[in-house]
């Protein structure tokens, strides 16, 4: 009989470990090495395929923050899942609005713009944000009017045959599921009122002239809360962004989102998507970190900051991603969310929760994208 090699044992059962957490064996760093490196949410290949374009070239206009603005362009330009760029996530008036970020890791200089209207080129807009302003952030209207004044196309409509008939087609279903709680009526499309008991003579007045009285409010637990919450139907179809870390041959570190947000959220919300630390996070002496899912509950705990900085405690990538998501995971046992942790070296990983997540990664090692997947 044929006697066990416990090495080539070993060898294996390492192997399968790293497969399912999404690890990078080592290969990056072989050859002496590791740079440039483009690692993406989601198996977005296009996009990582534009950003490697443009890091592989290295110097002028090879940079890590070039690299970042060509990858999330391109999926802008294909729409990736309907929910980056224009033409998705209507909100609950049919509206579909941009957020973005660009993270420069060599100055921790930041641009983003959130809830922007009418310019479709939401990355390049975060850019100018970035290198022609001392902000951080512009919202609203006012970041379509800077965007505008810098030279981007606009007004533009954002939306798209396919957002409008999603969004008539909720509407339809009495505008469920949805973002609201702890209001009345919950079951159609407003307008909603909060369920506590009104201390206004004149409110209490109002609301009880449309049918709705306060003991009504409540007895009737259907008032609470709509029965199809949106925290049941949370997928990268519906509440997604591209974020994107890259690592030019220079070794600097840039990242970089862009989203059109959560499907028939409310007007006016912002998620995670524009907000540092929380979508992205990068740091030339450490690393970087993408993340995605519910970013109304991952923004809570700014999981790619987490991330970075655990690696700048010593955490390799996957405990360090690991960590940053059991964290949300205690307190929201049902939230979805994943991140990618990416080193200075090159090495990834990656952790999800509620869903199975893949992300994709080039580098010098490969000969083209490749998609990891993670499974929870």
């Amino acid at each position: 009989m044929a006697r066990s090699n416990p090495g080539l044992l070993l060898g294996l059962l390492l192997l399968r470990l790293n497969w399912c957490l999404g690890v990078d064996g080592g290969g990056a760093e072989e050859g002496g090495g590791v740079f440039p490196v483009v690692v993406s949410t989601w198996p977005f290949r296009e996009a990582v395929r534009a950003a490697w374009d443009v890091v592989k070239t290295g110097g002028a206009g090879g940079s890590a923050v070039d690299a970042v603005v060509a990858g999330c362009s391109a999926c802008e330009e294909l729409r990736c899942d309907g929910t980056v760029g224009p033409g998705g996530s209507p909100d609950e008036d049919g509206e579909t609005t941009l957020d973005a970020l660009i993270m420069n890791g060599k100055t921790m200089e930041i641009g983003a713009v959130a809830a922007m209207r009418y310019v479709k080129d939401a990355i390049m807009a975060a850019k100018l944000v970035m290198e022609h302003t001392g902000h951080t952030l512009l919202v609203g209207e006012k970041a379509t009017s800077f965007a505008i004044s810098m030279g981007l196309a606009g007004p533009t409509n954002l939306s798209s045959p396919e957002s409008i008939e999603k969004w008539s087609n909720w509407r339809q279903n009495n505008c469920q599921p949805n973002f609201w709680k702890n209001v009345a009526p919950a079951g159609n499309c407003g307008p909603y009122h909060p369920i506590n008991i009104p201390k206004d003579p004149v409110k209490s007045a109002v609301w009880e002239n449309q049918g709705i009285t306060c003991q009504e409010w409540l007895e009737n637990d259907n008032l609470l809360e709509p029965t199809n919450s949106h925290f049941n139907s949370v997928n990268r179809h519906n509440h997604d962004t591209i974020s994107m870390a890259v690592i030019d041959k220079m070794g600097h570190v840039a990242v970089g989102t862009s989203t059109n947000g959560a499907t028939f959220k409310i007007p006016g919300r912002v998620g995670d998507g524009p907000i540092p630390g929380s979508s992205a996070y990068g740091d030339d002496e450490v690393g970087a970190c993408g993340a995605t899912g519910d970013g109304d509950i991952m923004m809570r705990f700014l999981p790619c900051y987490q991330v970075v900085e655990s690696m700048r405690l010593g955490m390799e990538p996957r405990d360090a991603a690991v960590d940053a998501i059991s964290r949300i995971a205690r307190k929201y046992p049902d939230f979805v969310g994943a991140v990618f942790a990416l080193n200075k070296k090159g090495v990834h990983a990656g952790a999800c929760h509620g869903w199975t997540f893949q992300y994709s990664v080039r580098n010098s090692s490969m000969l083209d994208v490749e998609v990891i997947t993670v499974t929870p």
